[in-house]
């Protein structure tokens, strides 16, 4: 048989039979047309499918500890967090993360490395949505049309894929009641309305409590203890109570908090000189510049740091590094 034959009888949804049909193999041959169909349709099309959705735990794990520089605990708690979730053929919930800090410490950064790692297309996935407040909720005075799209965007979404991911960046700047109306979606239901979304992940971003976060890790150094000691335990609680009771944080007095659907609350530190250096020196080696410890001091020591005497914290964690490399990047 041609090529050309072999592909229009993959292709075609019944077989060419002939008058005597046997009903057993008509159905056997249909369904593997069917299959070859797929196979060839996913082929070349995002599916939702392990080629399309490897959920590499294992590249996750070394981008974390290679790429990610001062979040020994974000990394930790992630990747655990992560590891069991996928292990779990029946989880009891979506997994929920809400992380927290200031600026440049490296929110939408681990973010970008989850997707990269458990979706072939990373962001640009179609079972990946993003949703920025002045981009997707620019006006409050339509949030009752914004709380139905949004509702229609995480259905649609998971019911062509379970495995969605869906990621809400500036929560600070998040209108409370934009995210409530996904309660339904991220509480312990077997069905919402015919979709089960326990194996679909959430992923929130904000800037709240970064105060907190700072001056506790302050006290920490004032008081001769080493940044890495720092647990999770010391800051979760402390963080929540920030979140839930300010009204700027896209939690205030959220129905999510009061019924316990957000998994993890992860703290981002704010990042030191040390670690300005390594991720000069990693943007350094991903745009082909050579890497040297005088670029990389070069670098650091452009930025500028806080409390003014100690100068201990980047005010802008690595955020602005991606510049200042372009400025002091030589080619090798």
């Amino acid at each position: 048989m041609k090529i050309s034959g072999l592909l229009l009888f993959l292709l075609c949804p019944f077989p060419l039979l002939s008058e005597a049909v046997d009903p057993f193999r008509t159905f056997t041959l249909a369904g593997l047309a069917a299959a070859a169909q797929y196979h060839l349709y996913c082929r070349f099309r995002e599916c939702c499918s392990e080629d399309w959705i490897p959920l590499d735990v294992k590249g996750l794990q070394e981008d974390l500890d290679n790429r990610l520089f001062g979040q020994h605990i974000a990394s930790e708690v992630i990747l655990k967090a992560i590891r069991g979730f996928l292990r779990n053929p029946e989880p009891a919930k979506p997994l929920v993360f809400s992380l927290h800090g200031s600026s440049g410490t490296g929110k939408n950064f681990i973010s970008r490395i989850i997707a990269e790692n458990l979706y072939k297309k990373g962001l640009n996935s179609n079972h990946v949505h993003q949703f920025l407040p002045k981009l997707n909720f620019p006006d409050l005075a339509h949030i009752d049309k914004y709380k139905q799209e949004l509702q229609a965007i995480i259905q649609e979404s998971v019911k062509a894929c379970p495995r969605s991911l869906f990621i809400f960046d500036e929560m600070d700047k998040m209108h409370p009641e934009i995210i409530n109306v996904i309660k339904p979606f991220l509480d312990y239901n077997d069905l919402v309305e015919n979709v089960s979304y326990r194996k679909a992940m959430f992923i929130f971003l904000s800037n709240a409590g970064g105060e907190q976060i700072t001056e506790f890790l302050l006290n920490v150094w004032k008081n001769g203890k080493k940044r890495e000691e720092v647990q999770m335990i010391d800051l979760e609680s402390t963080l929540t109570a920030e979140v839930y009771n300010k009204e700027n944080s896209g939690f205030w007095r959220s129905n999510l908090i009061d019924n316990n659907l957000i998994d993890y609350f992860v703290p981002f530190l704010p990042l030191e000189y040390k670690h300005i250096k390594l991720c000069a020196k990693a943007t350094l080696k991903a745009r082909g510049f050579r890497t040297d410890e005088d670029t990389a001091s070069q670098i650091a020591d452009e930025m500028i740091y806080f409390p003014k005497k100690e100068r201990l914290f980047s005010v802008k964690g690595c955020k602005t590094v991606s510049a200042k490399v372009d400025y002091f990047g030589e080619p090798k």
